[in-house]
């Protein structure tokens, strides 16, 4: 079997799963009791926010522990549209082609009265900064816009955008989900005022995540019960959990510049090999986009019938973000950069693991060439192309 899906989770690495079974059975007491036993869990979930800190250039006392990236997201955006409205601001610059755990909170500010601007994101799946910088007003209380994106891998101009923010006095949230652990990030350089991230990206385990909130932010509790994360979040700490979560980031971000080296090539040589199929686009940016990540559009084929041939021959892929496979819409972000429904039905994404081999690439190669060439011969719709009764929207 070929996994292919590291974007919708990762495998868990062998010191993330030693770590978290270590403080399972040496650390299972309650962070907030007083006694020993409770205080040594304390002592090693205190290590570990300062381990996650360090590998995002934050101090301590600004890393809170959530459930995962959509919890923080949640919070973070809420957050900074309460600290907005106190000052008479309710305008939130955000972009078409967010997680829905961005775009489903900022549908509900909306409905308590706050104003939206989605900016249109480009063919190449990458944000402008100067449209940022365009969209903000007077009254704007936030700019959320991830750092990567979960379907097309495009790496954002983060640090600018971050740049423009400060200078006009707005707060900057990214959702760092797709980003952390596969690209270098230090919140101070890159001018980020909050920060969502979650373990199981990058080898740690499901179910624990990260908000960074910088200094001076105050945070609105979204789970209320207990005083735990200095009472932001309330809920007994996952201590094993966040332990490992702690130890696979660092993991991560020490062989960052290694993953990166090893997977572009392979993934190059992946775009190459599928672009050879006639009436294929590559989406997003060649170039900036995750080493790991590729994405392709394909005419005349479904998405679904697509993944389940390719599971067939021992390949695991998806048609987009884990979080809608479900869905039979075609996906938001591939219509946010100008694909047309018709072929945002029949796309793949396509996201290597470190262990990803030259073979496995090639062997990917001539299984989607194979599937793809299948499907079209079933497929009335493609007969109507190549009859010329409907046009072909990509070059061949």
């Amino acid at each position: 079997m070929i996994y292919a899906d590291n974007a919708a989770t990762t495998k868990m690495s062998s010191l993330a799963i030693d770590t978290m079974v270590k403080y399972m059975n040496e650390c299972y007491g309650n962070p907030s009791s007083l006694y020993e036993v409770g205080q040594r869990a304390k002592d090693v979930l205190e290590e570990a926010r300062g381990r996650v800190a360090q590998c995002l250039g934050a101090s301590i006392k600004e890393i809170y522990f959530t459930s995962g990236g959509s919890e923080a997201d949640n919070q973070a955006i809420i957050s900074a549209a309460r600290l907005g409205l106190k000052k008479g601001k309710k305008h939130i610059v955000s972009t078409a082609f967010e997680h829905h755990a961005v775009l489903h909170t900022l549908e509900k500010l909306k409905k308590e009265g706050f104003e939206i601007t989605l900016l249109d994101v480009h063919s190449d799946g990458l944000v402008r900064t100067d449209e940022v910088a365009a969209a903000i007003r007077e009254d704007t209380a936030l700019v959320t816009v991830m750092y990567a994106n979960n379907e097309i891998g495009t790496i954002q101009p983060i640090r600018e955008i971050g740049a423009v923010c400060r200078q006009k006095g707005v707060l900057f949230h990214t959702d760092a989900v797709q980003a952390a652990g596969h690209i270098h990030i230090n919140v101070i350089d890159d001018n980020i005022d909050m920060l969502s991230l979650s373990a199981h990206k990058f080898h740690g385990p499901k179910g624990v995540g990260v908000l960074y909130a910088g200094k001076g932010i105050y945070l609105e509790n979204i789970i209320n019960g207990g005083a735990q994360e200095r009472g932001k979040r309330a809920g007994t700490e996952n201590v094993p959990g966040i332990a490992s979560a702690a130890a696979a980031l660092e993991e991560a971000c020490r062989n960052i510049d290694e993953y990166q080296s090893r997977l572009t090539p392979l993934r190059d040589r992946l775009i190459d090999g599928l672009d050879k199929i006639e009436y294929s686009q590559l989406n997003g940016d060649r170039i900036n986009r995750l080493a790991s990540n590729v994405n392709f559009c394909f005419e005349g084929i479904e998405g679904e019938s697509l993944l389940l041939l390719l599971d067939d021959k021992g390949i695991c892929a998806s048609s987009g973000s884990a979080c809608t496979s479900g869905s039979l819409d075609p996906s938001h972000v591939l219509l946010a950069i100008g694909r047309p429904h018709e072929v945002a039905h029949g796309s793949l994404r396509i996201s290597l693991g470190e262990e990803a081999t030259t073979e496995d690439v090639d062997y990917i190669i001539k299984s989607v060439t194979e599937v793809v060439t299948y499907l079209r011969n079933m497929s009335p719709f493609w007969k109507d192309l190549e009859a010329g009764r409907r046009p072909h929207l990509f070059a061949k």
